[in-house]
């Protein structure tokens, strides 16, 4: 008996819910009460702002009503959840799924088939849909499960993200202006806690980039959900979780799922074998994740490296530097993927892949090659800011594309209208500090730079104009009307702004000055005394090279260490040789002989970093001290120090005898070191 009466209210409960959905509604019968799962809750009665959020008319303003941060939203759960009549309580008895079948065959059970074919129906419907706007009209009509309602949201969220900029600034404003979007969003925070795992984490991953404030009450309840079932998550669900919170701003509620979600992913990460899940957990884990979670994460990675793919090696790069963990085997891997698929690679990710590499550290030089190769090959199809931004990311790293420079010169040239100042100032800094000069154009190109930048005199600040001329005069090339407009400013008491770097600007005037004496025309080579003092102290790093040139020359008195010269230059050592360059003399020696019968020869102990990456090209203030040291008579020879320390002594002497006595490495003009790569 008790039986019969149990199937008796399970069918009148699926029929009542079937022909509620299904039968046509005007405004009238709207007013009936809609049973979801275990509650009935009567929707004309919600007051929807004061649940968890308020849909304005436009989006002009705010479109959302934000609770205070001090709101407990958890407080008052039954401020949520109406209290439950005796029909709700019988329900909870009853199979909760409304996919389920409830049975009557001969003996007496029911067989009702209207919950299947309208969730089919339902689920037919959804995937026809084109907008997110007609998936909100089909939830306000169809909708009566927590399953039907997780869907319609994130159906909505792959719609939405597929759509162009233009098309998602107005369709977020149709979507949150929908009366169905405020009954969608009640019935998910209603019912977040009987959703499956999957369902919640889609959810709160659809309502996060829907772009619904993080501080409602909606987004606060799933997340606090996501906490309580945190334990529960396959890990999949943890990717996805993962990839949510890394959008998301730090409070009390995501700072505790963020910390659980660490503990979780320790304890997972052996049995996690899929790429694109540790990626999501690498990003999300940032860079605030103890380091030896980091190693953990790369030598889960590491494992799974020959499963790489290409789409994953661009994720892996990405999420390395959320992370700011440089993993050299794992970029390494990552580069040579990204080699072989550098024409599938989209103009914006190879940018983040140079601006990755400088944030991580990480010195590849083929990989800079293949990219410049690709741009080279490709500059026709760029436009000439696409070109700019590419050249200021290879600019930040140090490596120069020669190809791809002298390309975007020749364009410069053909039509400089294009630069505006911020681009002007981009191109002088990455010409200048990459020590590149156009050959057969170089009057031209400099030419045009410097009319750009006079058109923009009347309008450039103070900072900006140093800047320009500095680059301009690293590169030899004195831009007159801008320098008499500078030292005019200077002589009326210069103002910089950004005081932060005063030594910076300092640094840079003193340059300019510099370079307005010794690169006029008029300046004259001086003669003896150039010394103005020098001290027998040498530095550390440069005592192997100092042993060096004692042993090649028999004695200290053959040379000269830490030599100050005018114009605040020194030099590390100086020899002096006669003029044939078949003897070194003595130091004291020749401190009175004519400049014309002493040849100086100036070494320079520079740092890698001093030069173009991958090569001994000398970047530009380098190649400027170089050409300076030129102009006041020295022959320089410039040795990379890292280089020479990983010599041995008996190569260090060799390599020093082969500078000191080459006949290449004369005269006056560039010296150009043999590339040891």
């Amino acid at each position: 008996m008790n039986n019969k009466i149990s199937y008796l209210l399970n069918t009148v409960r699926c029929m009542h819910r079937c022909n509620s959905v299904l039968t046509p509604k005007s405004s009238a019968t709207r007013q009936h009460i809609l049973w979801i799962g275990r509650y009935r809750f009567p929707l004309e009665n919600v007051n929807f702002g004061k649940l968890f959020l308020n849909i304005c008319p436009s989006l002009h303003g705010s479109s959302l009503r934000f609770l205070s941060q001090k709101t407990d939203v958890f407080s008052t759960g039954a401020k949520i959840q109406p209290e439950k009549s005796t029909e709700a309580l019988v329900s909870e008895q009853a199979p909760q799924s409304s996919l389920e079948l409830e049975k009557l065959d001969d003996s007496g059970s029911f067989e009702v088939k209207h919950v299947v074919d309208h969730s089919e129906q339902f689920f037919n419907s959804l995937q026809k849909c084109t907008c997110p706007c007609d998936v909100l009209d089909l939830a306000s009509e169809s909708a009566v499960s927590v399953k039907h309602f997780t869907n319609c949201l994130t159906t909505v969220w792959r719609l939405f993200k597929n759509l162009s900029e233009d098309q998602q600034r107005y369709e977020k404003q149709l979507i949150f202006e929908h009366p169905a979007f405020v009954k969608l969003c009640q019935q998910l925070l209603l019912h977040s806690r009987r959703m499956t795992r999957g369902d919640l984490v889609f959810t709160l991953h659809a309502v996060v980039n829907l772009g619904v404030p993080q501080n409602t009450r909606l987004v606060q309840t799933l997340v606090r959900v996501c906490q309580e079932k945190l334990n529960q998550f396959d890990n999949r669900c943890i990717s996805v979780l993962a990839t949510t919170l890394a959008g998301l701003d730090k409070d009390k509620n995501v700072s505790a799922l963020q910390a659980g979600l660490q503990l979780l992913v320790e304890q997972r990460i052996p049995s996690i074998r899929d790429i694109f899940i540790l990626q999501n957990l690498m990003k999300c884990m940032g860079k605030d994740a103890p380091v030896f979670l980091k190693k953990k994460l790369e030598m889960a990675v590491l494992k799974e490296l020959d499963h790489l793919t290409f789409p994953n090696a661009l994720r892996v790069f990405l999420a390395l530097v959320a992370m700011n963990y440089c993993s050299i085997p794992i970029l390494n891997a990552c580069s040579k993927k990204i080699q072989e698929n550098v024409h599938d690679v989209p103009f914006r990710q190879l940018i983040l892949i140079l601006e990755a590499c400088y944030n991580l550290q990480y010195r590849n030089v083929k990989l800079f090659s293949a990219l410049a190769d690709y741009f080279n090959s490709t500059a026709c199809l760029w436009d000439k800011r696409q070109i700019i931004l590419c050249l200021s990311a290879f600019e930040t790293l140090g490596f120069q594309p020669r190809e791809l420079m002298g390309i975007f010169a020749e364009k410069v040239t053909e039509d400089p209208e294009f630069l505006n100042l911020k681009n002007l100032l981009i191109v002088l800094r990455v010409y200048s500090r990459l020590n590149y000069v156009p050959k057969g154009q170089k009057h031209l190109f400099f030419e045009t730079l410097h009319s750009c930048l006079n058109k923009y005199l009347p309008q450039i600040s103070n900072t900006e104009l140093l800047k320009a001329v500095y680059a301009l005069c690293i590169l030899g090339y004195l831009p007159h009307r801008a320098l008499d407009e500078l030292l005019q400013k200077v002589r009326s008491g210069l103002t910089l702004s950004y005081d932060v770097y005063k030594e910076q600007n300092e640094m840079m005037l003193h340059c300019v000055k510099t370079c307005m004496e010794l690169d006029s025309p008029s300046f004259m080579k001086p003669a003896v005394g150039l010394t103005e003092n020098f001290s027998l102290l040498v530095s550390l790093n440069l005592r192997k090279a100092r042993e060096a040139l004692v042993e090649l020359l028999g004695d200290e008195n053959m040379f000269q260490e830490n030599v100050q010269l005018p114009y605040k230059y020194h030099i590390d050592f100086e020899i002096r040789m006669d003029s044939d360059r078949k003897k070194v003399l003595p130091i004291a020696a020749t401190d009175d002989h004519a400049d014309s019968s002493v040849q100086r020869l100036a070494f320079l102990f520079v740092p890698l970093s001093a030069f173009c990456m991958g090569t001994t090209h000398p970047q530009g203030k380098l190649a400027m001290k170089k050409r300076h040291l030129n102009k006041l008579g020295y022959h320089v020879i410039l040795v990379p120090n890292k280089k020479f320390q990983e010599m041995t002594n008996e190569g260090a002497v060799e390599f020093l005898k082969s500078k000191i006595y080459s006949q290449n490495a004369f005269p006056f003009s560039e010296v150009t070191l043999q590339d040891d790569n």
